[in-house]
């Protein structure tokens, strides 16, 4: 039998775990001094790339007000990124920019993931701004220096899926941050705003690239094994030269071989048995 945790006892204790979380990520990082993004500009020059990311969506059976809720939730985070500079030897820190999602702010419950669970709290939806910025910053030469995601799951049925499975990421302040470092010698820039419909993002610069960025999806199917059903794909991103097309690296992200955790009559592509 596997050892209970402190903050699994109660609610209480939970909220005691999660505050020593937030404390020990803020002494982190003071002691490490990392430089943070925080100055803003006018659009630069260059569009880099761009995305649109809809807010509401077909989430099983979600309660449509936690859609709502997040749209709300979206709205507020906008203007604390929008039009940021990450300048050579910065780090974009979306917690540090954002800060606590708190009623007093006005933020309100969302769908949030606990546990492998789907369930609400106050902030919840608000992993769609980062993975709108993930999915821009893969398509750039910035430097990842943290993220996480529900790797082991696959927590909802897909709706209208732009992006590939596997893609997203997590974040719970401040101690689940998602942080990018500008390892390049020219300024890049995040422009998101929103609309009725849209999360929109784009990621700018100041001098156009000799090179671009694609993410592709490989081996990509869902499998049966032991009862349970499983979702396995491969996302690779390639680096080609703008000059001759040719491909100048090919790098695996990640190789995803995540559980199912909603009904399989709602997975429309065929299931492997016996696998």
């Amino acid at each position: 039998m596997a050892r209970m945790l402190f903050g699994d006892i109660s609610p209480f204790t939970y909220r005691i775990s999660l505050r020593r979380m937030i404390v020990f990520r803020h002494i982190r990082n003071l002691a490490h001094r990392v430089r943070f993004a925080i100055q803003r500009a006018e659009p630069l020059p260059i569009l880099l790339y761009s995305h649109n990311s809809l807010i509401r969506r077909k989430l099983g059976n979600v309660d449509l007000q936690l859609q709502e809720n997040k749209a709300v939730n979206l709205s507020l985070a906008a203007p604390h990124i929008n039009g940021v500079l990450i300048r050579p030897g910065e780090t974009f820190s979306f917690w540090h920019l954002i800060g606590a999602t708190t009623a007093g702010r006005g933020y309100r419950d969302g769908l949030t993931i606990s546990s492998g669970r789907a369930t609400s709290g106050l902030g919840g939806g608000i992993c769609q701004f980062t993975n709108l910025l993930h999915w821009m910053v893969l398509h750039s030469p910035l430097t990842i220096t943290e993220h996480h995601h529900h790797e082991s799951l696959d927590l909802f049925p897909d709706f209208n899926r732009q992006i590939p499975f596997g893609t997203g990421t997590s974040v719970m302040f401040n101690y689940l941050d998602y942080r990018v470092r500008n390892d390049t010698d020219q300024d890049f820039q995040f422009v998101v705003t929103t609309t009725p419909e849209y999360l929109v993002g784009e990621l700018r610069t100041t001098t156009a690239l000799d090179v671009k960025f694609h993410i592709h999806e490989t081996d990509a199917y869902f499998y049966e094994n032991d009862g349970e059903v499983y979702r396995h794909n491969c996302i690779y991103r390639s680096t080609r030269s703008k000059v001759t097309g040719n491909e100048l690296e090919r790098v695996l992200l990640i190789e995803s071989d995540a559980r199912v955790a909603y009904d399989r009559t709602l997975i429309t592509a065929d299931i492997r048995r016996n696998f």
